[in-house]
């Protein structure tokens, strides 16, 4: 997942000298410098972002930059993986400005009417290792509730640890502390959410079939 200029580049590095190993390219709204679009575009990048509205780390030139990022996605169609904090009204308007633009919910931690919101707007909602901590009772609700075919699970490595990990760098491979506790919550095997999660990811980020 790029998030400037230097980590766009790298991805695609990593993505194209490993099968397996896709990318997203993308400008996070914390990142200050301007983004450099058109951004870098190969068979290896199936998504843009990362991207979105953090209005509790700034905001100046926040909706700009992002507009011109739905525009790039529409354009490409390619969906987008969006970070959300404390902008939830301004990007559901955003997204809604371009009809047909999908894409992911990013690292996904409000409560049922938000996700409501953009499920309704046709986008996936993305769980990481916060839905383990013990105070997380509405969000738990949330990951019981998403339809099936909407929900997606990540690390957000090498950050979002579950809570048998905290102090420690997250790694992809944690995800399975993640995936043990939504296959609880929706009363199913971890194989049959092995399934629906390979399939919905082929879905949304259909370039990686």
């Amino acid at each position: 997942m790029g998030v400037d200029a230097a980590t766009n580049r790298k991805v695609m590095e990593l993505a194209g000298a490993h099968d397996g190993v896709w990318a997203a390219v993308g400008h996070h709204p914390t990142e200050s410098s301007e983004p450099d679009l058109p951004l870098p575009i190969d068979s290896k990048v199936v998504a843009i972002g990362e991207v979105g509205l953090d209005f509790e780390h700034g905001g100046a030139g926040q909706v700009e930059r992002l507009d011109a990022l739905f525009a790039m996605a529409a354009e490409l169609n390619l969906p987008v993986s969006i970070h959300n904090r404390g902008a939830t009204e301004q990007v559901a308007q955003l997204i809604g400005a371009y009809p047909g633009l999908r894409g992911v919910m990013h690292y996904f931690t409000l409560g049922w009417d938000d996700a409501k919101r953009f499920l309704d707007l046709g986008f996936y909602l993305s769980f990481a290792g916060v839905i383990t901590r013990p105070s997380r009772h509405e969000l738990r609700d949330v990951v019981k509730r998403c339809p099936a075919d909407r929900l997606l699970l990540e690390t957000d490595s090498p950050y979002g640890n579950s809570q048998k990990r905290m102090g420690m760098q997250n790694r992809p491979a944690y995800l399975i502390d993640t995936a043990e506790l939504v296959a609880e919550l929706r009363e199913i095997s971890i194989d049959a959410l092995g399934e629906l999660e390979t399939a919905n990811a082929l879905t949304v980020f259909d370039r990686m079939r």
